[in-house]
């Protein structure tokens, strides 16, 4: 089980993208587990390298490693890099383009054409043979191009928002003594040097980083400080809980290098605390890089869209092995030349491949991608577009999503609800001493201008107790003098009451009572539901001789008051919601927030809470429990990490397709549970890497227009899909039918390649098509089974003008001979492909096409192009190179009227699929 375990942590771990999308599996690690503990093992002398740089002293370690104390010059640092390559994962490395071409050819449409080539050629019937190839060109050529580009456009964009590293260069002039003891206090001796961030890709063995809350470890680091620093390490070994780091190293023999206390991995990160360490190793060599590069070459498995998309080309090819070997037999058994046959048979199944699904796929979701860049929505994931468009449930947390992310300090009271200056200068000593991740509450009570900043300048950093999600408090330890040590706590209002004993009233103390415990909730509870948060403060003064403190000395404490803050609703929110719900998406907020403040929030913005859920309801409820309460209400507050994941994978599990909003440590794992992972360019680290999308603009309208996008991306990948299998199932039909009674055959293998070449060529404009708005009302999912009975519905309706077409080339014509048979095969060709056309505007749209919903120029333009180019080639001097035939002046009499019998039926039939089962 804990092996189990371990491999799905890991698992998720790697889908945050960073590390490359073929690093999902972990099974090929089982064989190297420990046989006790089931972790993955190092080789034994990476072990032993890491042992070594844990035991060194520090100075050696630096003099080993070419550093210094004050850390690497530029010179010095691109110097290692030319040595040791950028700081990334061993990956899938871009293919050369002759590879990369070979990959766009080798699918199962492409094969199949060019094995209906090399018959051809080997029949000697030339002519269908360039046709075939010239499919399989464009098809290919069309693929690689736009993958190519596609490729390009998704390296450009996520190159928009790289994860960065704080690191130390002495070469630069700034003293970094202000910033060092903003991190580790006064009595860290501090040298000339200066902290920059650079990108995590240019670290170099020998770089001194420095970690705070929050921060993704970008290398495996030798530890030189640490401050209360608790490190996240179950991607590596399936702990659950943080693990406590030192900066010497806690056991003569570890039982192996997991366990030393020293030593940080690459991809495991910061909860709390504070800290600087030197990087050991980097890209490929680190712990991270060797397990990568032993499981890169396991397949990873098909997202949903993958899955979509092969579901829907199976059915296809499904459909093709049935109706092949029926026209096969029919022709055979009719005609007699089963050479003929056999290359017609072929032909059609041709026709029935998507051979252009792959492009059409890549190109739209490429044009969403360069367009929700544009709307400051960058996409990691090309996939996660149509995840995106699927999307029918949203978690946000309610700050800096419903909120303005601007947090003012309202108020600063005293234990009875009167204002209190003493209690603003301990809250100020709390947000200026702590080491962590500042959060938006510690900024406002630094910015605050009645703050006493010259008296609490005269306290110093002792030691630090940090912030976790379980206690949700912390607590700093100061002294202004050698007497004594006073501990300065601020949380929220029932953690920080939990360890108070007494309240300060005045210039004396009073026992925190009952009666007083209630005054103080009533005290809080009318500034929550003011709209505003509240944050409590106590202190405890105790002897200076201790000098090491921990979770346990937060008890006795005294409160002394409390600071209020505002987050203003944002004036995009209720709008956003509005929006959102009128596109069939159901927002839900996931918080750690108080739920009268959460409430307050959410109905000021127009989202009425439907039973508010609290995180300590949800520890006890069971799996099906929670499913049930998790679809009935809409407000969960006061949650944990683990909380906001549970919710996600509850929804998850009964069928929604579920976002996630978020930027802090605590949403990285509902992040990553989630269909598709939404973050912002400020969001830290870990919440960065976990997510799919990132948006430029923390906002709910800037989401609002994504997933608009993601739903028309996926749309005109359907509208391919419907228009490709509908038009080539009524071809086939069409064939069936005239087979059985025609004494020849009603076209050539090399016109029905023609036809479906051209009919190709008109559809490679789709991904630039225009989208209706009521295609973009709900949310979009593969159907497979819904595109099947939409080929059954459409396909015949083609059939009937086909037979019409028949009627009137066997009777007015008087092609109803084998001598004749070049006129009747013209004459269906040019009106096979211009009702193949007429779909692409029929199909895209259950509006009158060209009346109510026209399609966007390209389209048009291709369509109409294909349209006059297949009558020049019936009509001009290329006809007989094709086997064909100019035809009567008659003929284009009755074409019009017949494409416009086509429109009329097409319409009616659209009408009546969408009463009975709507309109895809």
């Amino acid at each position: 089980m804990r092996l189990a375990r371990l491999k799905d942590l890991f698992a998720r771990f790697l889908r945050t993208r960073r590390f490359g999308r073929h690093f999902r599996r972990f099974a090929l690690l089982h064989g190297d587990a420990h046989p006790e503990s089931g972790r993955p093992q190092l080789s034994a002398s990476h072990a032993e390298e890491l042992l070594s740089a844990a035991r060194a002293e520090p100075d050696a370690l630096l003099t080993a490693l070419g550093s210094h104390a004050d850390g690497l010059t530029e010179p010095q640092a691109a110097s290692l890099r030319a040595r040791y390559g950028p700081n990334e994962i061993h990956h899938e490395k871009p293919l050369p383009w002759w590879l990369h071409l070979w990959h766009c050819y080798r699918t199962p449409f492409d094969l199949l054409l060019t094995v209906l080539a090399v018959i051809s050629w080997i029949t000697e019937d030339y002519k269908a043979t360039a046709v075939i190839s010239s499919m399989v060109v464009l098809s290919v050529g069309l693929r690689f191009w736009q993958e190519h580009r596609s490729s390009r456009a998704a390296d450009a964009l996520k190159a928009m928002v790289g994860n960065t590293a704080t690191v130390m260069r002495r070469d630069l002039t700034e003293d970094a003594a202000p910033v060092f003891e903003q991190y580790f206090g006064a009595h860290v001796r501090v040298k000339l040097a200066s902290w920059i961030d650079i990108s995590i890709g240019l670290l170099v063995p020998g770089d001194i980083v420095l970690l705070s809350a929050g921060d993704m470890i970008p290398a495996d680091c030798r530890l030189l400080h640490a401050r209360d620093l608790f490190i996240n390490q179950s991607a590596m070994t399936g702990e659950s809980l943080p693990v406590e780091k030192f900066a010497n190293i806690q056991e003569a023999a570890p039982r192996d290098a997991l366990d030393l206390a020293n030593v940080l991995y690459m991809g495991t990160n910061v909860v709390s605390g504070s800290g600087t360490a030197i990087v050991l190793s980097t890209g490929a060599r680190t712990y991270f890089g060797a397990l990568a590069q032993r499981v890169s070459q396991a397949d990873s498995g098909p997202t949903q869209f993958q899955s979509g998309v092969n579901h829907v080309a199976w059915l296809l090819i499904r459909f093709m092995f049935v109706m092949a070997p029926l026209v096969l037999l029919v022709n055979g058994l009719t005609k007699h030349d089963w050479s003929q046959a056999m290359l017609f048979a072929l032909s059609i199944a041709v026709g029935l491949t998507p051979e252009m699904l792959p492009m059409i796929a890549t190109s739209t979701l490429a044009k969403g991608a360069v367009f929700l860049s544009r709307k400051k929505v960058i996409v990691k994931r090309l996939d996660a577009i149509q995840n995106l468009g699927a999307m029918n449930v949203l978690c946000v947390d309610k700050t800096g999503t419903l909120t303005q992310d601007r947090v003012v300090l309202a108020r600063h009271l005293d234990g009875w609800g009167d204002p209190s200056d003493r209690v603003l200068q301990l809250a100020y000593l709390n947000s200026r001493h702590q080491t962590g991740l500042r959060n938006l509450l510690d900024v406002a009570v630094l910015e605050h201008v009645e703050a006493d900043r010259e008296a609490a300048e005269e306290y110093r950093l002792v030691d630090e107790i940090p912030f976790d999600f379980q206690r949700r408090r912390m607590s700093v330890v100061v002294a202004e003098d050698e007497g004594h040590h006073l501990i300065v706590c601020k949380g929220a209002i029932e953690e920080v009451l939990s360890v108070c004993s007494r309240i300060r009233q005045g210039e004396t103390d009073a026992l925190l009572t009952a009666e007083v415990r209630e005054r103080t909730r009533t005290v809080t509870g009318a500034l929550n539901r003011e709209g505003m948060r509240v944050v409590a403060v106590a202190i405890k003064e105790v002897p200076a001789a201790q000098k090491d403190y921990r979770v346990p000395d937060e008890c006795d404490l005294t409160l002394v008051g409390y600071v209020s803050f505002l987050d203003p609703p944002k004036d995009s929110a209720a709008p956003a919601l509005r929006a959102l719900a009128r596109h069939g998406i159901g927002v839900k907020v996931l918080t750690g927030d108080n739920e009268l403040v959460t409430e307050k929030v959410c109905r000021d913005v127009g989202l009425v809470p439907e039973g508010v859920l609290m995180g300590s309801d949800i520890e006890g409820m069971s799996d099906a429990d929670l499913a049930d309460a998790v679809q009935r209400r809409n407000v969960f507050a006061k949650l944990t990490p683990a909380h906001k994941e549970r919710l996600v994978r509850s929804l998850r599990s009964h069928g929604h397709v579920v976002g996630f909003m978020g930027d802090g440590i605590n949403d990285a794992p509902a992040l990553r549970a989630a269909d598709v992972g939404i973050s912002v360019d400020t969001a830290v680290d870990i919440a960065k890497e976990a997510a799919d999308i990132i948006l430029l603009d923390k906002s709910l309208l800037v989401l609002d227009e994504g997933v608009m996008e993601g739903r028309a991306t996926f749309a005109n990948m359907l509208k391919y899909i419907r228009m490709t299998a509908s038009s080539n199932f009524g071809n086939v039909l069409s064939v069936l039918i005239a087979s059985a009674f025609l004494p020849f055959l009603p076209m050539l293998p090399v016109h029905f390649l023609l036809q479906n070449l051209l009919y190709d060529i008109s559809q490679s404009a789709i991904p630039f098509d225009r989208v209706d708005d009521d295609m973009l009302r709900d949310p979009q999912r593969w159907n497979p089974a819904a595109i099947g009975r939409f080929m059954l519905w459409f396909g015949p309706v083609s059939s009937v003008f086909d037979v019409a077409a028949f009627i009137f080339l066997w009777f007015v014509l008087g092609a109803d001979t084998p001598a004749e048979q070049t006129l009747f095969q013209s004459g269906w060709f040019v009106f096979g492909l211009l009702t193949q056309a007429l779909v692409v505007h029929t199909i895209r749209t259950r509006k009158v096409p060209f009346v109510q919903s026209r399609a966007a120029a390209p389209l048009v333009a291709m369509t109409a192009a294909v349209a006059v180019a297949g009558v020049f080639v019936v009509m001009g001097p290329l006809a007989s190179s094709f086997k064909l035939q100019p035809l009567p002046p008659v003929y284009f009499v009755w074409l019009p009227v017949a494409l416009l019998a086509y429109l009329t039926l097409a319409q009616a039939a659209k009408a009546l699929y969408a009463r009975r089962w709507g309109w895809p």
